[in-house]
């Protein structure tokens, strides 16, 4: 993944925050011209879903907190499906324990983003994420 195709990429977004939704949005396909952007409000029916898009995503941000599936579950399934391979898959969590922090890690996030996002930073976690880089941001 080059960081300068993030119109080329595709993203997947599952937050259950109305207003967490509207910033990502505003911020991946407005200030930052990403091509394809998924937002799933839940985790119900979240495996079909997943193989239901076209394209499947390049970079999935999990809210760690949505229901009925968490975080880590939903990181389950995704590496699952051998056409996800690839794809990072980074948590979004305002819960930043190290003890948390280090779970996630263990159970295979490619990285964390500490909500809430700080607007200076999340473009250029987003690039180096799609350059290939993991990124454990925790403010």
């Amino acid at each position: 993944m080059s960081s300068d195709t993030l119109e080329n990429l595709s993203f997947l977004y599952v937050e259950d925050d109305p207003s967490s939704r509207q910033v990502m949005d505003l911020l991946l396909t407005k200030a930052m011209k990403v091509g394809n952007l998924t937002i799933f409000a839940d985790s119900k029916d979240f495996l079909h879903r997943l193989q239901s898009l076209a394209p499947l995503p390049d970079i999935i941000l999990l809210d760690i907190h949505v229901e009925p599936y968490d975080g880590f579950e939903m990181l389950n399934m995704i590496r699952q499906i051998p056409a996800l391979r690839n794809c990072k898959v980074i948590a979004l969590t305002a819960s930043v324990m190290n003890e948390e922090v280090e779970a996630m890690r263990e159970k295979g996030f490619d990285g964390t983003i500490s909500k809430p996002l700080r607007m200076s930073e999340f473009p250029s976690l987003i690039r180096r994420i799609a350059a290939g880089g993991d990124v454990w941001y925790i403010e």
